[in-house]
């Protein structure tokens, strides 16, 4: 069976809805992250990210990671590519050329997109308000304004990212693009992603994994 490490209130978010989506069925190991906690080094400490058992899963000490069949992968959007390809049914590539694609939306999001949209959930959302930093959520969100102009451009005309249809692409990329609804006006004037990131977020997989991660603690 399929090992998820990792919590709900991480990249692993990804993995679980994509497992939901495919009717996977998986074990859930919560992995929580070593900078969350008062005293990592505690005897009573939760498993995290420091914690030698899972060092011995992933040494470089992120979440999420799964184990497949004796197969260990890490980094969050990879793990969903190999989990569409294998189990994923129309999730994943019907060929060479949509495999090509998945990929390239996949980079493009975590280099285009990602850095700038975590900036807006730590400075909009996430961190106490003494923490946040204005200048810094409002450099993110003028860095975001170009990517989101091409991904609207791209929904245009299907209202999917590849073949017509819902794929890993779409939850890679609404994924880290969820990061920046703390910044509502990123998506004025921007019709095909609002309505897109919608429609994502109304799939049913999408809910129960939501409904999972708020019985986490915060």
């Amino acid at each position: 069976m399929l090992t998820i490490y990792g919590v709900y209130r991480s990249r692993a978010s990804r993995n679980i809805w994509l497992a939901h989506e495919a009717g996977l069925p998986f074990r859930h190991v919560p992995v929580i992250q070593a900078y969350r906690l008062a005293n990592p080094e505690a005897p009573d400490a939760p498993l995290h990210t420091r914690s030698p058992a899972f060092l011995a899963v992933n040494p470089n000490g992120h979440i999420p990671s799964v184990e497949d069949g004796g197969l260990a992968l890490h980094e969050s959007l990879a793990i969903n590519l190999y989990l569409a390809r294998k189990y994923g049914g129309a999730l994943g590539p019907a060929d060479a050329a949509e495999d090509g694609l998945l990929g390239m939306w996949a980079l493009w999001a975590a280099t285009e997109v990602e850095p700038h949209s975590i900036q807006v959930l730590y400075h909009r959302a996430g961190k106490p308000p003494a923490e946040r930093d204005a200048a810094v959520a409002e450099a993110a969100i003028a860095a975001l304004r170009a990517p989101f102009a091409v991904l609207d451009q791209a929904l245009a005309a299907t209202g999917w990212l590849v073949g017509g249809r819902f794929t890993v692409a779409d939850i890679n990329v609404s994924e880290v693009v969820r990061y920046a609804l703390p910044a509502p006006e990123l998506f004025e004037g921007l019709p095909a992603l609002r309505g897109w990131l919608t429609t994502c977020h109304a799939r049913p997989a999408f809910q129960r994994m939501m409904a999972e991660r708020e019985l986490e603690p915060a």
